[in-house]
């Protein structure tokens, strides 16, 4: 097992998805273990080293079937796909039949092929679990009721969309409690004892097959969530949470694996102390897209030790595409802030290249984009040059932007530097649609009369400034609406 580094950059893929486009190209069926040396080339540029196979489990054809009779999941398929056929719709990944690889991606000799070309690259892998729900078809549901929250004839008739007959039983659908039960999967009991000891084996054996998993809306598997969304139905909650009896049992039979959570409602903290190395960050995704950066600069004075546990992100299969949400400039000085934060950073297939569809993740076939090659280059050289300068293997720290009483525009500007063994670097981004100018005071101390070198990274443009100046008032900056400057400091002219 490779251990993923401290804090991996993840890129997303959707599997199925891409394994198409890439028959397309190729003209031939193409498995996991057929892939060309090209297409992971190009799915690894410099500066990612994790890659997330989307959907790589048995898919479950009850569910699919359930999918293709719900007329909003069929009006979403047409929206996203205009001249979608029956042909492109495979059920959803996260309606799980067995945690075995689809015989249609190549089984798992295809896995283990590609997770070897991957580790040629020193490249990480990263796969699903989704411990809320299983397939209506799964082994399971027959060999293990005892896993299941049940229902009766009673709740059957009382609500029928939460509930499924499944033989001769009646099951409770999977949900989350603020939206209406999903309509392709039954809900597995967090709180019972068998299903737990099932879960703990079901990861284990996972953790052979890869280096991490990211576990979908883990936060509906705590204790307290739990029992707020299902009360009588589950039982009594066990003394222990679920998160931290599963991930003790998983790291004694596979140590080193990475467990990534799908989280909301503000639950990263209690997600981490129970166990997992990153929790998204949803709250920070929010403030990026649809606040301003008064508030973004308030979430990110958490502490920094937190923020390293935390995933960063613009968008993934569940969130809109961004280049269809922000404008071009916008969208670029938001990856240069995700791309240089701490934490794990996660980008999503299509987004380099600026695809706008949001795919249902039912679907193999997506429809044609231009890639946007100047957004591709621009994202190539962040990335790079975020990896190459190896300033997330240093210290993080917020700066605060100063301004004048006639000049507020530095409310608009966000500031942060990095001190590594490899250098030091200073982040600035004015994130607004307006000119903002400010003075960024930087903690480095020399001689005041020392001169220092500032290489943007990003526009090869270099300037001379005195450290004292650096230190008081401190570096001026004037910024074009949603400019970024990613600056590499260096001792420059005696």
């Amino acid at each position: 097992m490779t251990k993923l580094p401290a804090q991996p950059v993840i890129h997303e893929v959707n599997t199925r998805v891409w394994l198409r486009e890439l028959q397309t190209r190729l003209g031939r069926p193409v498995g996991l273990g057929d892939v060309p040396g090209y297409a992971w080339d190009e799915l690894t540029p410099p500066g990612i080293d994790t890659v997330w196979l989307m959907g790589v489990w048995e898919r479950s054809d009850v569910g699919r079937d359930l999918a293709l009779r719900d007329r909003a999941l069929r009006s979403a398929f047409t929206q996203a796909l205009p001249d979608v056929t029956e042909e492109d719709i495979a059920g959803s990944p996260y309606c799980i039949r067995r945690y075995v690889v689809d015989e249609m991606l190549g089984g798992a000799a295809g896995l283990a092929s590609a997770r070897a070309e991957l580790d040629r690259r020193g490249i990480g892998l990263l796969l699903d679990y989704v411990p809320n729900h299983v397939a209506p078809d799964s082994p399971w549901v027959g060999e293990h009721p005892e896993y299941f929250i049940q229902g009766t004839g009673e709740d059957m008739r009382h609500d029928p969309a939460a509930y499924l007959e499944v033989g001769d039983r009646v099951v409770a659908r999977g949900r989350d409690p603020f939206f209406p039960p999903w309509p392709d999967v039954v809900q597995l009991n967090a709180f019972a004892p068998e299903m737990r000891a099932a879960t703990t084996d079901v990861l284990a054996r996972i953790g052979q097959l890869c280096d991490g998993v990211r576990c979908d809306m883990a936060m509906l598997l705590m204790n307290d969530v739990f029992a707020k969304t299902w009360e009588r139905h589950a039982g009594p909650p066990p003394e222990e949470d679920f998160w931290p009896a599963v991930l003790t049992g998983v790291r004694q039979r596979s140590p080193g694996m990475t467990f990534v959570a799908e989280a909301y409602w503000d639950l990263e903290w209690p997600l981490q102390q129970q166990g997992f190395d990153f929790c998204y960050d949803k709250r920070l995704y929010d403030r990026v897209l649809h606040e301003t950066a008064e508030t973004v600069r308030a979430h990110l004075q958490a502490d920094e030790d937190y923020q390293r546990r935390l995933v960063r992100f613009l968008e993934n299969h569940d969130e809109p595409r961004v280049a269809a949400h922000l404008d071009p400039w916008q969208e670029r000085a938001a990856a240069v802030m995700i791309a240089t934060l701490p934490g794990a950073t996660l980008w999503h297939e299509g987004q380099f290249t600026g695809r706008r569809t949001h795919l249902p993740v039912f679907l193999t076939r997506r429809p044609e984009e231009p890639p946007d090659a100047e957004l591709r280059a621009f994202h190539e050289r962040l990335l790079n040059a975020v990896h190459g300068s190896g300033m997330r293997a240093g210290h993080w720290r917020l700066l605060e932007c100063e301004g004048w009483p006639d000049n507020p525009t530095h409310r608009a500007l966000l500031a942060w530097c990095w001190t590594a063994e490899t250098g030091r670097f200073v982040v600035v981004v004015n994130f607004s649609g307006h000119r903002s100018q400010a003075r960024v005071r930087l903690p480095w101390s020399g001689p005041a009369d020392s001169q220092v070198r500032l290489t943007d990274l990003l526009a090869d443009s270099r300037y001379e400034r005195s450290a004292g100046e650096l230190a008081d008032p401190g570096l001026f900056v004037d910024l074009d609406a949603w400019g970024a400057h990613l600056f590499a400091t260096e001792p420059g002219r005696a």
